[in-house]
C-alpha cells in the first residue's frame, strides 16, 4: 500500500484537460493543475483552468513560457517575467497557497530549477513551490508510462506523481493507471507529501541547495 498525489503540468490543453477531469470526476480524486501563463489568453483554455477549479481542483503556476529552466536564465527579470506574469494571469483562480511549481527539461530535479534571484521572489512574494518525486515520462512514452508510474509508486511511501495534459495521447491510459492504483490499495490525497515543498508561503522548509544554480545574471 502507498499514497498517491496526482498533478498535472503544462496544460490547459482543449480536448485533453476536459478529458482527464471527467476522468478524475468519475473516481472521485482531486488533483492540482499548473498551467502555463500564456495558454491562459486563449479564452477556451481560461474555461478549463476555471472548470478544474471549480470542480476542486487546485491552480498553479507553472512559469509563463515553459521555454527555459529558471535556474539557467541569466536574465534579471525572469522571475517576474514568468513567475509574475503566470500569476497575474490566474488572477481569481489562485490557491491561498500560491503554489508554483518550476521545471527542469525533462523532469531533472537539479540546480537548473532556480536561481537565488527567483528564491528571493518566491520567498517575498510568499509563493510555495512544489517539486516531485515520480516522473513516469508520460509525454515521450504515451503507451509506456503507467508501468512505470505504477513501479514509481512502489517504490516509495507517497508519491507526487507528475503528469501532462498535453495532445500526446499519454492522457487515454489515465483511467487505466487509477483502476489499477487503486486495486492495489494506494491512498490518494490532493495535498503534497512534505518532502516535495521545500518553500511553503515564502518560508524555506527544507535545504535548497540542490536546486539553485549560482548563475550570473544580466540586467
Amino acid at each position: 500500500m502507498f499514497d498517491l498525489t496526482l498533478s498535472f503540468d503544462n496544460g490547459p490543453e482543449p480536448g485533453v484537460t476536459s478529458l482527464v477531469l471527467d476522468v478524475l470526476a468519475e473516481h472521485g480524486i482531486k488533483s492540482t493543475f499548473f498551467v502555463i501563463g500564456e495558454k491562459l489568453v486563449d479564452p477556451e483554455r481560461r474555461r478549463l483552468a476555471r472548470r478544474a477549479r471549480d470542480e476542486g481542483h487546485w491552480i498553479g503556476n507553472h512559469t509563463f513560457t515553459h521555454s527555459v529552466p529558471l535556474g539557467r536564465q541569466r536574465d534579471a527579470n525572469s522571475a517576474e517575467n514568468e513567475i509574475g506574469r503566470t500569476q497575474a494571469a490566474l488572477g481569481d483562480l489562485t490557491h491561498e497557497s500560491r503554489w508554483f511549481r518550476p521545471f527542469g527539461g525533462g523532469g531533472n530535479l537539479d540546480e537548473g530549477l532556480l536561481k537565488p534571484s527567483v528564491v528571493g521572489y518566491l520567498t517575498r512574494n510568499r509563493f510555495s513551490c512544489v517539486l516531485w518525486n515520480a516522473i513516469p515520462h508520460d509525454w515521450d512514452d504515451p503507451e509506456g508510462w503507467v508501468e512505470r508510474a505504477l513501479n514509481q509508486c512502489r517504490s516509495q511511501a507517497w508519491s507526487l506523481v507528475v503528469l501532462h495534459d498535453l495532445p500526446t495521447g499519454a492522457m487515454d491510459r489515465l483511467e487505466e493507471f487509477l483502476d489499477r492504483v487503486k486495486a492495489i490499495g494506494a491512498r490518494i490525497h490532493q495535498d503534497f507529501p512534505p518532502a516535495c515543498v521545500p518553500i511553503r508561503r515564502g518560508e524555506i522548509v527544507l535545504p535548497l541547495h540542490s536546486y539553485v544554480s549560482s548563475i550570473e545574471e544580466s540586467v
